[in-house]
């Protein structure tokens, strides 16, 4: 699997490579102890906004760059970027790293890859982390969605800013090309935070970093997501982290996770929206260190 490097202290991620299909999958692995491999959101949003340094005091972390993204190869039909494309490639991944199981860390869209993962390869899963994810999508799911984006300049009367984040989010989600989409989700980055304007020089950074592939957005599966009536199967530990302010994979979701799986911990992060490891990053920490006791 190879080493990770330190340089004055800081991990350095280190990247691999393992192909599929003809197709480059890259992965990056820092930190030390028990594997962790984590899946980021979108889909078509670089993996990097989930480095979670943290976690990597307490995981061997392996973060999945998805296909369609950053190095990691590109499918020659863009409507093949769809779910079980993506748990294949983490099949691979998690085959190339050699362990007889491993813990998965799934963040929203990666949710969906990470449940829909332990659900075909349960030998394969020591532990799940569901983070502001949901086991099922659809015309409920994106309607409440969409009712809580239109409702977001109201909650910030204060700020004018916050009157163009319902159309920048709507730019994002048309966008035909790459720098477009990228625009498009930096301007509505504040609808995902709890109180973006309160922190907006703390995370400024974060949101200027952020970078994104039409291809893969774009891409839609034939059938919405629903695992709820399958959940009662997964068997190993989970815990299911949700932001109170979530307004796309908020607490009704974490609920029915948390509802469906056997062995799981609901914990609600009272001060945070859609990037809890970057709002409450202690907390967070410690709601996934804890499956490790379990």
């Amino acid at each position: 699997m190879g080493s990770t490097s330190h340089d004055v202290g800081v991990l350095v991620p280190v990247a691999h490579e393992v192909t599929v299909g003809g197709v480059r999958q890259v992965y990056h692995v820092a930190g030390t102890g028990p594997l962790c491999v984590a899946h980021s959101g979108g889909p078509g949003i670089e993996w990097a906004y989930l480095r979670m340094p943290s976690l990597e005091e307490h995981f061997t972390m392996v973060y999945v760059e998805p296909v369609g993204t950053g190095a990691s190869g590109r499918l020659d039909n863009a409507d093949d970027y769809r779910l079980d494309t993506y748990v294949r490639f983490v099949d691979a991944v998690v085959e190339h790293l050699g362990a007889p199981r491993v813990y998965l860390l799934g963040h929203s869209h990666g949710g969906f890859v990470v449940q829909r993962y332990a659900l075909t390869h349960p030998d394969r899963v020591a532990g799940l982390a569901l983070y502001d994810t949901s086991p099922v999508t659809g015309a409920e799911f994106w309607g409440e969605a969409m009712a809580q984006l239109a409702a977001y300049p109201l909650r910030h009367p204060d700020r004018p800013e916050a009157a163009a984040i319902p159309a920048a989010f709507q730019q994002a989600v048309t966008a035909a090309d790459d720098e477009a989409l990228s625009a498009g989700l930096r301007a509505a980055l504040p609808v995902y935070f709890a109180d973006f304007w309160a922190r907006e020089s703390e995370f400024a950074p974060f949101q200027a970093a952020v970078r994104a592939w039409s291809a893969p957005a774009g891409a839609q599966d034939p059938t919405p997501f629903d695992v709820r009536d399958e959940l009662g199967q997964v068997a190993v530990p989970a815990v299911v982290i949700v932001g109170a302010h979530d307004f796309i994979c908020g607490p009704r979701w974490a609920g029915q996770l948390h509802e469906g799986l056997k062995d799981s911990r609901l914990v609600l992060l009272e001060r945070s929206g859609h990037f809890g490891h970057i709002e409450q990053p202690a907390e967070f920490t410690d709601a996934v260190v804890e499956l490790l006791s379990r």
